[in-house]
């Protein structure tokens, strides 16, 4: 495993990180037992990862805590989320952390953030970082976080502004092959001020799905909004898979992710140990080619919002 310091917080961690929400819960959504979920963290450690993450909207604090019965505090790095939709305040998000210590049966929360922020919460989130920075003087928690929505934020605005505010020590952003946005919007000042960075959507469905990729390509084909080529091929993204480049999507994906300046944890969730070592070993390559990279900005580095949910949200700038 390979590691890196997270911004400025000073924690070590490594640059695979085992998201525990997505399509997978670790295998719950498909028939896993809490047990088996609990077992398939331990396998991730064996691996080298020390970066979990989960939330409270995933379900999955409590499988973390019976992961954490058998493993040493000291060798991981626990964060986990709360969202405040629909006016929740400094009182619940005081709850929610008093809960997650409870699943999880852990003393502190190394990072907690704020979960899923869009713009026009974004007043209303600063407003229960008093109740955050009591808690990390209580030491419950011991560094602040915030994660967007890139769903429905396609352009990153609510994290344009997050990150000139000192209080976030954390964030979470989507970035991938094809949704770029994050190397202009965010990575500089992140860089810039040693915020850390949680890189979500590397992979997610679209990239492990090559049929859907051709169908978004000859879609934004079709509204002129990528080359022609691009939407008259069934292997788009073919260019990738060569000697001395990557040997799937999947692999490319995740080492284009995971080698841009600014990132330092790629976050990635899975059901299956056969798959958790398969996205490790991606992880663990070097960087794509600077040829294959070049071309992925000259191709895509224009859209934003692909593959981001079931249905495209394709925007481009031209």
């Amino acid at each position: 495993m390979q590691y890196t310091t997270l911004g400025r917080t000073g924690l070590r961690v490594s640059v695979a990180g085992l998201g525990t929400g997505g399509f997978s819960r670790l295998g719950l959504k498909s028939g896993k037992t809490e047990d088996e979920s609990a077992r398939l963290i331990h396998e991730a450690v064996d691996l080298g990862i020390n970066f979990i993450d989960t939330a409270a909207s995933y379900g999955t604090e409590g499988v973390v805590g019976r992961a954490l019965r058998t493993i040493p505090r000291d060798q991981v790095v626990i964060a986990t989320k709360a969202q405040i939709r629909g006016g929740q305040g400094a009182a619940h998000v005081t709850a929610c952390i008093d809960n997650a210590l409870r699943l999880m049966g852990i003393d502190y929360v190394d990072v907690f953030n704020l979960h899923g922020i869009e713009l026009h919460e974004y007043d209303h989130a600063m407003s229960v970082v008093p109740a955050l920075l009591e808690a990390k003087r209580q030491g419950k928690i011991r560094h602040i976080g915030i994660t967007e929505n890139p769903i429905v934020d396609f352009t990153n605005e609510m994290l344009k502004r997050a990150v000139n505010d000192p209080v976030w020590e954390v964030t979470m952003v989507g970035f991938h092959m094809m949704h770029q946005g994050a190397r202009k919007n965010v990575f500089p000042v992140t860089r810039e001020k040693g915020i850390g960075t949680l890189l979500m959507f590397a992979v997610r469905s679209i990239f492990a799905d090559p049929p859907r990729v051709a169908r978004e390509m000859k879609e934004l084909a079709a509204k002129g909004l990528v080359e022609k080529w691009l939407g008259e091929t069934d292997d788009p993204l073919g260019f990738l898979v060569h000697e001395g480049g990557a040997s799937s999507m999947i692999e490319a994906a995740y080492r284009y992710a995971r080698h841009e300046p600014g990132v330092d944890v790629t976050l990635f969730g899975t059901g299956d140990a056969g798959h958790l070592r398969k996205n490790v070993e991606a992880l663990l390559k070097p960087p794509l080619p600077e040829a294959d990279r070049e071309k992925l900005a000259r191709l895509f580095g224009h859209l934003t919002g692909i593959g981001l949910d079931s249905h495209s949200g394709a925007l481009a700038k031209r």
